[in-house]
């Protein structure tokens, strides 16, 4: 065998010589180094051996100086004595094993480094039962007990568990910013699964965009927009991809945008003279709510006063996907308030105006699967039904002051309710807390009568275990993102409030609250218009402006292109301005004339006293006259005519 090996070893290397020489080079490189395993293991088996031998001899010494030293106590030692017996002939018997060259492994073999000399003592009085110790070696200066220490570790993981089985200590609330959407009702709020993009909407048709990246303290949004011109944003929610958004408003067409506020589509309006409602393309009447598929992306959900819910394709905008019609205890069409679906998207929840619930599978349309009749008071618009994350448990908000659970695999009468929360709005939020303990919604309240508040119920026993005074306003919308552990609060008076926590919230508010306000950029009302005219003459062509900053202090100092006032008149005035009491007409007048203090008593008598010196002596008018002017004839008045008589160039003529 081992000449076939030489041979086959010296062919190979032939071979590798021919072909090293006819591809051109000498070899193929250093041979890999070939190590022996069974060397190896060998030789740290005899040495684990040794150390564990020379730990047992330790031990015995100690034992023996114990038993001079305490001759009381002869129990112990005579036990650790026989330990340490036990242990020497199982190192024997381990030496003559591996002298013998067996390979079998031995249960009585130390594993791991050895145990510092300071704590053999104290292990051979604790451990009764172990002989070896496992594991990495104890510090040299340990000299406590290992059981204090998971006394310890057990007091802090109790702790721990204790802060994990209250929830209440888990609400981000201890900071919040404000976000300032318009003055009127937030009633639309829509997060994006990454939590990077807020947007809100409200009674004033505007939808506004918040980035938290983008943002600083400022806290401004980005952009603003009016999707559906005079209608109110009813709802508003990114799809589970984030990249679509989808806006429900007051008319009877859905739209969906994309992430930066453009259009995508929008869903086609049925007609209104048809009876059958499923017989249309679309919703003939006001919507009422909106919802993404939670794992179709393409597919989103309406519900309307038409008395449907239908069900939609965005890659096909003509007509509807499905269509749901809920149906009183008479067979009548009842309008449903608000519509969602489950978390795993096989069931579909309405809740209607009679104060019915009623759930769809989502691939069977005509009858419901589940249907409770009285869920909540007739008439009374049901505002928000929401699942829980775990899929058994549904909440309802309804518009008669109540909140309740319902199991929906017994869907009869609810698990639990509380009433008192008052509820003035259509599409007042209630939502679960992301580890699924804790129930959150929002109250209303009137103008000037107290603050709305966001109250937390405990899932299981229902007890109000915390509450949050947002405002002096109604509470409409509320989210709990779980990716952001915040919580998203839309009020009735155009607020949005953030609620975060720096320890337990993750990015979104806590990334802008950190930026500083950018300085706001002047605009200079004193720059001219540079006008670039390539072909003119190098006469009427200005010089390029290569610093903007230069060339207005430049203009800043010139009184023409700065529009420099003019200074006040000092003196009698000069230019046709008048220095006296500002440059006006108006004021000088006031100032000379009237507000002069000469007081004349009778302007005849001022007037006449130059009358005598003027007719002795004219200067103006007669002189002009002396030689043209005819000299005057005056009529002669006759005594015999009466005094009453009149003349007779004076009767009249007949």
């Amino acid at each position: 065998m081992d000449s076939k090996r030489g041979d086959e070893a010296t062919g190979k290397t032939s071979d590798d010589g021919d072909i090293a020489s006819v591809m051109g080079f000498s070899g193929f490189g250093k041979k890999a180094r070939t190590f022996d395993l069974d060397a190896i293991f060998e030789q740290t088996r005899r040495t684990a051996i040794e150390r564990s031998q020379r730990v047992i001899e330790e031990r015995q010494k100690e034992i023996e100086m114990e038993e001079e030293g305490e001759s009381s106590k002869s129990v112990k030692p005579s036990v650790q004595s026989q330990r340490g017996k036990a242990a020497s002939s199982r190192v024997q018997k381990s030496d003559s094993s591996s002298d013998s060259g067996s390979d079998s492994d031995s249960d009585s073999e130390l594993i791991g480094p050895p145990v510092p000399p300071q704590h053999a003592a104290q292990q051979g009085d604790d451990d009764d039962d172990d002989d070896e110790h496992v594991g990495p070696p104890l510090p040299p200066g340990y000299t406590g007990s290992t059981a204090h220490s998971d006394d310890d570790d057990d007091e802090e993981g109790e702790a721990q568990d204790d802060d994990d089985d209250n929830p209440v200590k888990k609400i981000p609330d201890t900071h919040e910013i404000t976000l300032q959407h318009g003055t009127k009702t937030v009633s639309a709020l829509g997060l994006d699964p990454s939590g990077a993009r807020l947007v809100s909407g409200g009674y004033d048709y505007d939808v506004r965009f918040w980035d938290f990246a983008g943002m600083d303290q400022a806290l401004q949004a980005f952009r603003s927009l009016q999707p559906c011109e005079c209608h109110q944003i009813k709802a508003l929610q990114y799809s589970i991809t984030g990249d679509v958004m989808l806006v429900v408003s007051g008319n009877a067409q859905a739209k969906v945008l994309d992430r930066d506020g453009f259009s995508v589509m929008e869903c086609v309006k049925g007609d209104q003279y048809i009876v059958d409602m499923a017989n249309t393309k679309g919703h003939t009447a006001m919507l009422n709510c909106g919802c993404w598929h939670p794992k179709i992306k393409e597919e989103f959900m309406t519900c309307s006063n038409d008395g449907t819910v239908r069900t939609w394709d965005l890659n096909s905008e003509k007509k509807h996907k499905s269509v749901f019609k809920p149906r009183s205890f008479q067979g009548k069409k009842v309008i449903p308030t608000c519509c969602t679906y489950s978390r795993d998207g096989k069931l579909i929840a309405a809740g209607c105006q009679d104060g019915t619930i009623q759930i769809w599978d989502r691939n069977l349309s005509v009858h419901t699967k589940f249907h409770c009749r009285q869920a909540h008071t007739p008439g009374s618009d049901t505002s928000c039904l929401s699942f829980s994350y775990d899929g058994t448990m549904l909440a309802s908000r309804g518009g008669d002051d109540t909140l309740k659970m319902w199991d929906i695999r017994n869907f009869r009468k609810p698990v639990n309710g509380v009433s008192g929360l008052t509820n003035y709005f259509s599409m007042t939020d209630c939502c679960f807390s992301p580890d699924d303990k804790l129930l959150v919604t929002g109250t209303s309240v009137k103008k000037d009568e107290g603050n709305g508040k966001l109250v937390f119920f405990d899932r299981i026993s229902f007890q109000r275990v915390y509450e949050i005074d947002v405002t002096n306003a109604s509470v409409v919308r509320c989210l709990w993102h779980p990716k952001l552990n915040q919580i998203m609060v839309g009020t009735g008076n155009g607020l949005v409030k953030v609620y975060y926590d720096p320890v337990k919230s993750h990015r979104g508010a806590k990334l802008c609250v950190v930026k500083s306000k950018r300085k706001e950029k002047h605009a200079e009302a004193l720059t001219q218009d540079y006008i670039i005219t390539p072909h003119a003459l190098p006469m009427f062509r200005e010089a390029r402006q290569r610093s903007t900053r230069k060339q207005l202090e430049k203009d800043r100092l010139d009184p023409k292109k700065s529009h420099k006032p003019e200074p006040p008149v000092s003196g009698p005035g000069r230019g046709g301005r008048v220095a006296a009491h500002g440059g006006t007409l108006s004021s000088f007048i006031v100032k000379n004339i009237a507000l002069d203090k000469t007081d004349d008593s009778n302007p005849r008598e001022a007037i006449l006293r130059h009358a005598k010196e003027a007719s002795e002596n004219p200067y103006w008018i007669a002189p002009a006259y002396t030689e043209t002017q005819p000299e005057p004839v005056f009529a002669e008045e006759s005594e015999d005519e009466e005094p009453d008589q009149e003349p007779e160039w004076k009767k009249r003529k007949i």
